[in-house]
């Protein structure tokens, strides 16, 4: 891999991440629309998105080829599902001053993609990753104990992307035909809901210009990260591309705090300082295996 590919490799992650740090900007200007009626609109514009680039790319082979295999079906079923409920979540916390805890639960998920490994890939954890855990989850129990209730939104945010990803992983497919697939399965769901329902902006002939250009644009939203991430994912390392997932809960952090005002008491800030000490430790474990590695295959 040259180093002009590596350039790029970065370019198009640190694109990916920024991206979706900066997505809750995109979110608050349909703070007029329920939440479960965004993701309806993400979903429909996202399949128009995905087909037309997809028949751009001449890569509907693909998709032919996975929904003929009844495993992968059920599977990106079970994914798309976990999306759709991710989501959900994260524009309802977005849209109801909650951006801190969506930033919370997106610093907790690469922990949680730890325990994941260990339990479902039989992926053995060294004593720093566990350590890693342990602080994280301190912190955690630390606002649970003072508030004496659960941080959810953080908790189905990390929950569900962690079995998401691990889900992904075990499919055949690539991100976007897969994406597309996953769409399609929560298509009939998010037509019948437009159909039905007696939406806010159901009736886009009544829309204003503005907000049927803002929900058009969440097909974008959606697939403009994704095109970048795969696009890194070909040009780098993936343990590499893995240090560049924090990027999005710290911009979502600094937005929340600096520019939409969401109260940083003390306890929220231990819990982020306990997670910030966990994901250090678990960036410098990743990093030392990573050199170790390398010396070897030098070697």
């Amino acid at each position: 891999m040259n180093d002009k590919s590596v350039k790029a490799g970065v370019i198009f992650a640190l694109a990916a991440y920024t991206m979706w740090g900066i997505a809750p900007m995109y979110f608050k200007l349909l703070t007029s629309v329920p939440a479960l009626e965004i993701v309806m609109h993400r979903i429909v514009w996202s399949v128009v998105v995905l087909c037309l680039l997809l028949a751009v790319r001449k890569k509907f082979s693909q998709v032919f080829k996975a929904i003929r295999d009844p495993k992968i079906i059920v599977t990106l079923s079970i994914s798309g599902l976990l999306l759709a409920v991710n989501w959900l979540i994260f524009i309802w916390a977005v849209n109801n001053d909650k951006m801190l805890d969506a930033s919370l639960g997106y610093f907790i998920n690469p922990l949680f993609n730890v325990l994941l490994a260990r339990f479902f890939l039989q992926e053995s954890l060294t004593r720093l990753q566990l350590m890693a855990v342990f602080v994280a989850l301190a912190g955690v129990a630390f606002l649970v104990f003072s508030y004496g209730q659960l941080p959810w939104i953080a908790l189905v945010l990390a929950t569900s992307f962690s079995i998401y990803g691990l889900l992904r992983k075990k499919v055949t497919v690539d991100s976007m035909p897969g994406l597309l697939i996953e769409s399609c399965i929560m298509l009939p769901f998010a037509l019948l809901y437009w159909i039905f329902m007696d939406t806010t902006s159901g009736n886009m002939s009544l829309n204003s210009l503005n907000l049927n250009i803002t929900l058009l644009l969440a097909g974008v939203v959606t697939t403009a990260p994704l095109l970048c991430f795969t696009a890194a994912a070909r040009r780098i390392r993936y343990t590499t591309l893995g240090f560049f997932q924090y990027i999005g809960p710290s911009i979502m952090f600094l937005l929340a705090v600096m520019i939409y005002q969401e109260p940083l008491d003390t306890t929220r800030m231990i819990t982020f300082v306990c997670v910030w000490s966990g994901l250090l430790i678990y960036v410098y474990d990743s990093l030392r295996v990573y050199r170790k590695s390398r010396r070897i295959i030098q070697n």
